[in-house]
């Protein structure tokens, strides 16, 4: 049995959104380093570009707006401009907003549902025909949704939209998963806890404080996510059909009351 080529991506192709940073570069490296080749989007074209020229000659940069529909479908068609198969979708993109109830506004729901929730469903639309040639017998296509323990638990904060976009992409990723493996394409989710990033700036400048509400006495590491993306990409995530894995360092399943969270 060889195991270490269960996570080899040699000869693959994958596309992660929201690529340029963060979650979505850490995944990428990591896809990279593992023999892929990997497309990667952002919204700014100048820091896509500065990416995946960072990430050297197997990144490829599209950038492309995927919070619409019309985006989604134009970054579907970049992709085939280079390839004609898709084997990684990685649906990575998202945003946060927080505001008080009794103010929170229409556009920062909208915002956010558009780019976390309706986004991955339209974007893997728009690819459905390039994954299911990335597909075969035996070494199916994968979709990795980038949801979020804020769709499994409560943060401190009124993150309303955000917190129903992530549960919503939890449970979409089941539908999409029964309905894909007919095609021989799986559908997983993962759901971050407490790094540091843009996003998460509780993390990213409090980390040691943020750090001693987590059962592992630490907030994630670049490596963590890049680690569990890749098992779900590769040979050894294949039996893993519509499932959350949730990489957190035990907030959600070995945290004994409130925390603050990620």
């Amino acid at each position: 049995m060889d195991i270490a080529s269960f996570f080899r991506l040699d000869g693959r192709v994958a596309l992660v959104t929201g690529g340029s940073r963060n979650i979505g570069r850490w995944i990428a490296e990591g896809f990279i380093a593992q023999g892929a080749t990997v497309y990667i989007s952002a919204r700014h074209a100048e820091d896509c570009f500065a990416t995946a020229e960072a990430l050297g000659p197997n990144c490829i940069a599209l950038p492309q707006d995927v919070s619409t529909v019309a985006g989604c479908r134009a970054l579907a068609g970049q992709l085939a401009e280079h390839e004609q198969r898709l084997d990684i979708l990685v649906n990575n993109a998202g945003t946060a907003w927080g505001e008080p109830f009794e103010q929170f506004p229409e556009k920062g729901w909208d915002k956010v549902m558009d780019l976390n929730l309706k986004s991955p469903f339209f974007l893997t639309q728009a690819l459905h025909g390039l994954l299911k040639a990335g597909a075969a017998s035996g070494s199916p296509a994968k979709v990795i949704n980038i949801t979020s323990i804020d769709g499994q638990r409560l943060n401190p904060w009124e993150t309303y939209s955000y917190h129903a976009s992530k549960a919503g992409l939890i449970y979409l990723t089941k539908r999409m998963a029964a309905r894909l493996i007919e095609d021989n394409i799986v559908v997983t989710s993962l759901a971050p806890g407490a790094f540091p990033s843009q996003m998460n700036r509780a993390a990213r400048d409090h980390g040691d404080e943020v750090a001693k509400a987590i059962p592992s006495k630490r907030i994630g590491i670049p490596e963590d996510m890049a680690a569990a993306a890749l098992y779900l990409a590769a040979r050894s995530g294949d039996y893993v059909v519509g499932e959350t894995l949730t990489v957190d360092g035990g907030l959600v399943s070995a945290k004994v009351g409130v925390s603050i969270d990620a």
